[in-house]
């Protein structure tokens, strides 16, 4: 069988599984249907799906437990659910590409430059192995390049964009460079001891997107969005921290504890009259300036 057709099959039983628990003949009648839609023949016996499970738990660090009491599987929980998700999501996006057909008429992609995610495993294994790495970066809004020394931290994404996060050596501060603004990235041997007081997930915690001001507090922010918007808002949240505080047939209010940056000021206008900033007043002060001065353009 190839490697391929193992790998669909693990995913498959992932897939099923994360709709709900199951007995070995609800995942084996899934993978039946799985196998015609699909065209491999995924039909396994109860020993094979044993060594399944173990092979799904080491490739993917899923873990399927069995419940003897009322004898069905089901996935453990697990922190790392989001970035498993996010493999799987992968991994079907490129089996669906990956097909012999053409999908050009059915599958429009955004025309759009590269990421830089072919820098992506090579800073993956610095910051697992805290080796120092060099690169040249250049800023949107700087036209010359600029040789870089870093520690590298962790990789944020945002936007659909990835981002190193990385403490600069040239001033020792934690900044975030754009992965697709890298160029000429070397991993060298010299290791690095990290700030052992320094928590990524902690310091991007109030921040929307990769903006971290580190003289500013974060704020209680209110917003009112129309009953239209509030579809997609709270379907899509802005923010981990977002709540829905009141609502009717009008409008949606929601609350959301976060830092006030040029990002978020430019997702916020974003929504054009979709949206009113009731807290606080000074976020409310710079939306209503930013927006004369876009009505200034058309007068």
């Amino acid at each position: 069988m190839p490697k391929r057709e193992y790998i669909l099959r693990y995913t498959s039983i992932i897939k099923r599984l994360k709709k709900s628990e199951a007995t070995f003949d609800e995942i084996s009648d899934y993978l039946q249907r799985e196998s015609e839609f699909q065209g491999y023949e995924f039909a396994i016996s109860k020993r094979t799906f044993q060594r399944d499970v173990e092979d799904i738990r080491s490739m993917y660090g899923v873990d399927i437990q069995y419940d003897f009491s009322r004898k069905v599987y089901r996935i453990a929980e697990d922190e790392r659910e989001e970035e498993n998700s996010r493999m799987l999501e992968a991994f079907d996006m490129y089996n669906t590409l990956n097909k012999s057909e053409s999908f050009a008429d059915y599958i429009h992609f955004e025309k759009r430059k590269p990421q830089g995610t072919e820098h992506f495993y090579g800073l993956l294994h610095a910051i697992k192995n805290k080796l120092m790495v060099r690169f040249v970066y250049r800023k949107f809004w700087e036209d010359e390049e600029s040789n870089r020394s870093a520690e590298p931290l962790a990789l944020k994404e945002f936007k659909g964009r990835w981002y190193l996060i990385a403490k600069d050596k040239k001033d020792n501060l934690v900044k975030s460079f754009g992965l697709d603004r890298i160029h000429e990235l070397e991993l060298t041997k010299a290791k690095f001891k990290p700030d052992a007081a320094l928590n990524i997930a902690e310091r991007f915690r109030n921040s929307f997107g990769v903006i971290n001001p580190p003289d500013e507090k974060p704020q209680k922010i209110v917003l009112s969005f129309s009953t239209f918007q509030a579809k997609y808002i709270k379907s899509y949240p802005l923010h981990s921290s977002q709540k829905v505080i009141s609502e009717t047939k009008d409008e949606c209010r929601i609350e959301l504890y976060l830092l006030v940056t040029h990002d978020f000021v430019m997702e916020l206008l974003s929504f054009g009259s979709e949206v009113e900033v009731l807290e606080p007043k000074s976020l409310r002060r710079e939306i209503a300036k930013e927006l004369k001065e876009a009505l200034g353009y058309y007068q």
